[in-house]
């Protein structure tokens, strides 16, 4: 075999073994990043999970509290509308940016505000104070808030996980020439105030 053609051989099988190198780090990344951005959609159904077991859990107090006479009413209005406000903003996981995520914390932040001030109120009835079913959903929603938190922080693990990845150099060129269409995710930030510890207790 002449010298000029193995020097070929060995440059086309150079040429090769990059070219497929590169495929499979394309197919790599590419299937990183789906598989990352369903771990953000999963994270995220559980953050819906736990605000919408704090709404069902709202509701009860709710009612609860409106079997009291004379029980202020602006009050209990405020936190219905609020309720209804919050659990009206539906955001498809595969949209999450940062504008539709600040809508949906407003909302919420709005009925944790509403439901503090309920909290406030209810120290003058001690009706309600000794009520057994008002204390076990008192407890439960405090058992709410945690499993909120906790939900919020693995969403937010996630997403850090997904924008990290997709935002390289390298690996946004690799998505880009697989054709994957993927967007970085919003996720959620410490309110205004909330370094501020809260004086409501429930």
């Amino acid at each position: 075999m002449k010298k000029s053609t193995r020097n070929l051989i060995i440059i086309l099988a150079v040429i090769a073994f990059i070219i497929l190198l590169s495929v499979l780090y394309v197919v790599k990344t590419y299937d990183r990043a789906v598989a990352y951005e369903e771990q953000v959609k999963a994270e995220w159904g559980n953050v819906q999970s736990a605000y919408q077991r704090r709404a069902d859990l709202i509701q009860n107090l709710v009612n609860t509290v409106k079997g009291v006479r004379d029980f202020e009413q602006e009050t209990l209005v405020q936190v219905i509308e609020a309720r209804a406000k919050a659990t009206s903003i539906n955001i498809d996981p595969a949209k999450i940016n940062t504008e539709s995520l600040q809508a949906f914390q407003q909302s919420q932040g709005a009925l944790s505000s509403a439901l503090s001030r309920l909290m406030v109120v209810v120290e003058r009835y001690p009706e309600l104070k000794a009520n057994q079913n008002f204390l076990e959903l008192q407890a439960q929603l405090e058992g709410t808030e945690n499993r909120i938190n906790v939900a919020r922080i693995k969403y937010n693990e996630s997403v850090k996980t997904y924008n990290s990845h997709i935002r390289g150099l390298v690996k946004r060129w690799a998505l880009n020439i697989a054709g994957g269409e993927f967007e970085i995710k919003g996720s959620f930030t410490a309110e205004q105030g909330s370094e501020i510890a809260p004086t409501v207790e429930f």
